[in-house]
């Protein structure tokens, strides 16, 4: 490609970047090298939403000083203009696919250089299936969208040094070669900065090798996107050897990867024994799935849903979350404390009348549910929900208390129910093996319904228990399994329920009592 400042145009720039990535920082640092060098240079920005964080739009114009002719001063836009933006930075990949959605990137012009982490948007969070977009076809579109394209995790690149993401971008801009400035010139506008410069400069030398080896053709740098399956077994501890030792020996190794994952979550959860019944529960459908690549994703999807149900969130789990190191350390982290700070964590907590019974005992909890008045007394208490601080030691030692529930939870009355759910989920799948093996995986997979907790739940449970209850009138179809998978997804979009509703209704699958 031919440099952008050979041409007797500005050149244009776009940095797409979310609050606190620096995203300010690194266009006055552009306008800097430009003016120091012989341009004359414009910044705008348009703040605007990202389901993330509040996200920017930074659009910098520069003009050689030498190409103005006397007597004229350029006229610089306010704004980028589709297919004629000749760099565009995104802190994220979800920003670079904004960036090609605007049509900010041409084929034919336009440097694109993003990080490849990913910060997941609202919508993808709180979809009730897995609602995440696809990274690699991200990456795909941008590489195959722009002309010369540079992608790496710049964020963690940048985190490695304590410095901002912004710096890293601007090391594989410098290294791009789309301005007419050396690295010398690009590390001076840090250095004339004065804050951050040591892990800033780090940063920027990181990054200006990583875009050179791609640049070179180096395929080693290829980016990988987060979430990217590897397919080395995880370590287990020395008190799940004995069960990690039975996966290697009963189970097919297509599956064996999700097990050991399995069992490490069963034990932080409740126990070694619980670990070993989620073992006992999943050999049945291992010998008798078919000895092929259905069978063997049938085996490895049940290991993964199954451990999702055995470990359900209750009010005990969600205070042994809540309180644990690695989480006061990882909002420290994000906060990004200082060691002469302090910090206060709140925890809003509103549990409902039907947690705390599911809590107790199983005679307790159906007693406290039928008993209108008692359910009123404790609706008062909890109705408005409280804040809890768990860095005060008044507020932790409440949610240890509740986590310390946990060897309760086998008496409790949501173990009771959940236990019962769960074996009669198991064993639709095992009679399905044997006559359709297409559709016992989709019905492996209509557990995805059943999630979170509170509202979540109950509207996931209810549209759980639809789809199965109306399983046995179409499940000798053809397309049976087609059919399951459809209306799951219609499940899985709608909050509302109706349309799954009506969906039913329409084909002859709703129960009187749907």
């Amino acid at each position: 490609m031919t440099p952008a400042n050979s041409q007797a145009h500005a050149i244009t720039i776009a940095i797409l970047a979310m609050g606190g990535e620096g995203g300010g920082v690194l266009a006055d640092w552009l306008v800097d090298l430009a003016e120091h060098n012989g341009f004359v240079a414009q910044t705008t920005s348009v703040p605007g939403v990202a389901q993330r964080t509040g996200a920017t739009v930074y659009y910098l114009e520069m003009f050689d000083k030498a190409m103005i002719p006397e007597g004229r001063e350029p006229v610089f836009a306010l704004s980028p203009f589709p297919g004629h933006v000749d760099i565009v930075l995104a802190s994220e990949l979800m920003e670079a696919g904004r960036a090609l959605q605007r049509g900010l990137v041409n084929s034919e012009r336009t440097t694109l250089i993003t990080s490849s982490h990913r910060v997941y948007a609202m919508t993808e969070r709180i979809a009730m299936g897995d609602g995440r977009m696809d990274s690699e076809k991200l990456l795909a579109g941008a590489k195959a969208a722009a002309h010369q394209f540079i992608a790496a995790d710049f964020s963690t690149m940048a985190e490695s040094f304590g410095s901002l993401i912004g710096p890293a971008l601007y090391g594989a801009l410098a290294a791009s070669g789309q301005l007419p400035f050396n690295r010398e010139q690009f590390e001076a506008t840090i250095q004339r900065g004065g804050i951050g410069v040591a892990s800033s400069l780090q940063a920027f030398g990181a990054a200006f090798h990583e875009a050179q080896r791609q640049l070179s053709g180096d395929s080693s740098s290829t980016p990988e996107p987060q979430g990217a399956k590897h397919s080395r077994l995880p370590a287990v501890g020395p008190r799940l050897q004995a069960l990690a030792q039975r996966i290697q020996s009963e189970f097919r190794p297509a599956a064996q990867a999700h097990l050991l994952a399995g069992i490490e979550r069963m034990t932080d959860y409740q126990s070694e024994a619980y670990a070993a019944l989620y073992l006992d529960r999943l050999k049945p459908i291992n010998q008798q799935a078919p000895s092929n690549d259905e069978g063997d994703e049938l085996v490895s999807e049940a290991a993964r849903h199954l451990a999702l149900w055995m470990s359900y969130e209750d009010t005990v789990r969600v205070a042994d979350l809540k309180i644990r190191r690695s989480r006061f350390e990882r909002v420290s982290h994000e906060v990004k404390q200082s060691t002469d700070q302090f910090l206060d964590i709140n925890e809003f907590l509103h549990p409902r009348v039907e947690e705390i019974a599911d809590t107790l005992p199983v005679s307790l909890g159906n007693w406290l549910l039928k008993t209108t008045w008692a359910r009123q007394l404790l609706g008062r208490f909890t109705q408005k929900g409280r804040i809890v601080k768990t860095t005060s030691l008044r507020g932790y030692l409440l949610l240890y208390f509740i986590a310390s529930l946990r060897v309760t939870r086998p008496y409790s009355l949501r173990f009771f129910h959940e236990q019962e759910r769960i074996n009669a989920w198991l064993t639709c799948i095992t009679h399905l093996v044997h006559t359709n093996a297409k559709l016992a995986l989709q019905v492996v997979k209509a557990q995805q319904l059943v999630k979170g907790y509170g509202d979540t739940h109950s509207r996931g449970w209810r549209n759980f228990q639809r789809l199965i209850t109306a399983l046995p009138l179409f499940q000798n179809e053809p397309d049976a399994a087609d059919k399951l998978q459809q209306l799951q997804k219609i499940a899985l979009n709608d909050d509302s329920e109706q349309e799954l509703l009506t969906s039913l209704r329409a084909q002859g699958l709703l129960q009187p009592n749907g």
